[in-house]
C-alpha cells in the first residue's frame, strides 16, 4: 500500500501548490510530522475496521531513487519532454491513451482557450517538478533534472512495480482516479516496460453519497470520520457491516438510519454467533460444502457482498444445518467479511444494584422451590428493563 507524502498537487492536471504544503501552512507542522499523523490515523481506523494491513507500507518520500530510475528510463525511451516547471510524459506519443477511462482522443487536444503554461497537450503531466527558484521548499531532492520533486503519478508506478514487478494482478483505487491518475499510471508504466497491460485487473470503488448526488468530500462541511460516528454510539464494525451490504461498484447512500439498521443486523449476527459457539452437535460437511460453494461463487461474483450477507442469514435459518454446523460455516464466511465473529464475546452489562439483588433472592426462592416468590421476582426484574435466563451455571441477566 502506497502512502503519497509528496507530490500531490491541488489539481490531478499538475497545478496548484503541493497539498503537503498546503497542509503546513494550515497546521503550523513539518510535512513529515503531518504526514506522520495522518498515517497512524489512517492505521488505527483500519485496525478498527479488521482490515488485513499490506505486507508493505512504501511512502514515496522513502523511493525517490526508484522514481528517479523511472523518469530516467521514460526519458531515454523518448517519452518526456522539458519545461520551465519540469521534466514532462509526452501523451501525443501513445496512441491508447486513455484506453483505461475509454477516453477520446481527439477531445482530449488542447483547446484555444486552455492555457498549457508550456505543456505540447492538455493530457501530458508532470514526471518531475521543480523547484521555485526564489525560495527553498522543504520537500525537494536533487535530480539529473534539476532540485524539484516527483509527480503524483510517478511514485505509485515507481513503488508498485519495485515490490509487485513489472507485471500484476490487482489495482485498486476510487472512480475518480480512473481518468486522470490511473489513467497516467498506465501511460507511463507500459512505456517503460514495454509490457502491456501493466495491471491486469483495475477495481474501482464508487462514492459515498451523504446527500442527493453530494459525495462526502474532505474539502467540503460534509466529512464524516471513523470517529465521527464512534461519537454518535456506533462501532467500526457496525460501518463495515453497513458497507457490505452494498456492491462497491456502485454508489453508497449513507445515512445515521441506514447505519444503525446495520448495527442491530451485526448485533443479532453476534448474539446468534454466541448461542452457536459451544455448541457439540455433529457436523454434516458435505451439506457445508454445499453452502461454502454458494458462497464462495458469490464472492467470485466481482464481490457480490450483499448476496453474501443474505446467504449469512439463510445459513442460521436452515433446519438442515445443525448449531456446529453454522458456526463452522459463519466463520468459514467471515475470514473474507471480517466482522470479526471468532472473537466475539458476550457485552458485560454494568447492572443496577436492585436489578441484582432481586435476580439473587429469585435463584435462592428457584433453590427453595418457591416458583410463586421466584415468579414474581422475575415480573419485577422485567418491569425495569432486564430478563433473567437460567442455565445450568445458575443465571444470565440481559438487558431488554
Amino acid at each position: 500500500m502506497n502512502i503519497t507524502d509528496v507530490g500531490h498537487l491541488t489539481s490531478d492536471a499538475d497545478e496548484g501548490e503541493d497539498k503537503m504544503i498546503l497542509a503546513m501552512r494550515r497546521e503550523g507542522k513539518s510535512a513529515q510530522q503531518i504526514a506522520e499523523f495522518y498515517t497512524k490515523a489512517f492505521k488505527n481506523d483500519i485496525k478498527k475496521l479488521n482490515i488485513l494491513p499490506p505486507d508493505i507500507w512504501c511512502k514515496a518520500t522513502e523511493h525517490i531513487k526508484e522514481q528517479i530510475a523511472l523518469i530516467k528510463k521514460l526519458e531515454e525511451k523518448g517519452y518526456t519532454y522539458k519545461i520551465s516547471e519540469g521534466i514532462y510524459f509526452d501523451t501525443s506519443k501513445l496512441k491508447d491513451y486513455g484506453k483505461l477511462a475509454r477516453l477520446k482522443k481527439e477531445d482530449l487536444q488542447a483547446g484555444k482557450r486552455v492555457d498549457l503554461g508550456g505543456k505540447k497537450s492538455k493530457t501530458d503531466f508532470a514526471l518531475w517538478k521543480f523547484s521555485p527558484k526564489d525560495k527553498k521548499r522543504e520537500m525537494e531532492w536533487n535530480s539529473l533534472w534539476g532540485t524539484g520533486f516527483p509527480g503524483w503519478h510517478i511514485e505509485c508506478s515507481a513503488m508498485s512495480m519495485k515490490y509487485l514487478g513489472e507485471q500484476f494482478d490487482i489495482h485498486t483505487g476510487g472512480i475518480d482516479h480512473i481518468p486522470v491518475h490511473h489513467t497516467n499510471e498506465i501511460a507511463q508504466s507500459e512505456s517503460a516496460t514495454g509490457k502491456k497491460p501493466w495491471v491486469k485487473f483495475w477495481m474501482h470503488n464508487e462514492f459515498l453519497i451523504l446527500g442527493k448526488d453530494e459525495k462526502m468530500a474532505k474539502s467540503g462541511n460534509n466529512f464524516i470520520t471513523l470517529t465521527t460516528v464512534e461519537e454518535k454510539g456506533f462501532q467500526a464494525l457496525d460501518y463495515r457491516y453497513f458497507c457490505l451490504g452494498a456492491i462497491y461498484r456502485k454508489p453508497l447512500m449513507f445515512s445515521y438510519e441506514a447505519l444503525e439498521a446495520a448495527k442491530v443486523a451485526r448485533k443479532k449476527l453476534v448474539e446468534k454467533v454466541l448461542e452457536l459457539k459451544n455448541s457439540k452437535e455433529k457436523e454434516n460437511k458435505i451439506l457445508q460444502q454445499k453452502y461454502l460453494e454458494e458462497f464462495t461463487s458469490f464472492i467470485n461474483d466481482d464481490l457480490n457482498t450483499p448476496k453474501v450477507l443474505a446467504l449469512v442469514w439463510e445459513v442460521l435459518k436452515e433446519d438442515k444445518l445443525s448449531n456446529s454446523d453454522r458456526y463452522s460455516l459463519l466463520l468459514k464466511f467471515d475470514e473474507v467479511l471480517g466482522l470479526n465473529l471468532k472473537n466475539v464475546k458476550k457485552e458485560k452489562l454494568d447492572l443496577p444494584e436492585e436489578v441484582i439483588k432481586l435476580a439473587e433472592e429469585r435463584m435462592q426462592a428457584r433453590k427453595n422451590k418457591d416458583w410463586k416468590k421466584s415468579d414474581l421476582l422475575r415480573e419485577k426484574i422485567n418491569k425495569l428493563g432486564y430478563t433473567v435466563e437460567d442455565s445450568k451455571e445458575g443465571y444470565e441477566i440481559i438487558k431488554t
